[in-house]
């Protein structure tokens, strides 16, 4: 099975057993959360169920594995003939999940 969860305002594919990335969620490691999906569908796409906007009575639990910083990525700033350099460095949280079950 595979359903469409919503977090941090981007949704996301996902399938049992999948481990992903979203944005930081204030929930400690080893805790279990749950999402509301908005489609969920079988393997073959035979039964699709679309909700407007979540499927009623459909959860899909997921465990939070980690968290963690992205990679630093360089934001520079330049103005020629100013004499105006700025760069300053900036890591992204996150929070690793692995998708449990999908019922």
């Amino acid at each position: 099975m595979y359903a469409v969860i919503t977090t941090g305002g981007k949704q996301y594919l996902v399938t049992e057993g999948q481990v992903l990335s979203v944005e930081k969620i204030e929930l400690a490691e080893g805790e279990t959360l749950t999402f509301e999906p908005m489609l969920v569908a079988d393997a073959d796409g035979n039964s699709v169920k679309v909700g407007t906007p979540i499927v009623a009575g459909s959860v899909v639990t997921a465990k939070i594995v980690e968290h963690g910083r992205g990679e630093k990525i360089s934001v520079i700033k330049y103005k020629p003939k100013t004499r105006y350099r700025r760069n300053v460095g900036h890591r992204q949280p996150y929070t690793k999940i692995s998708i449990e079950t999908i019922a």
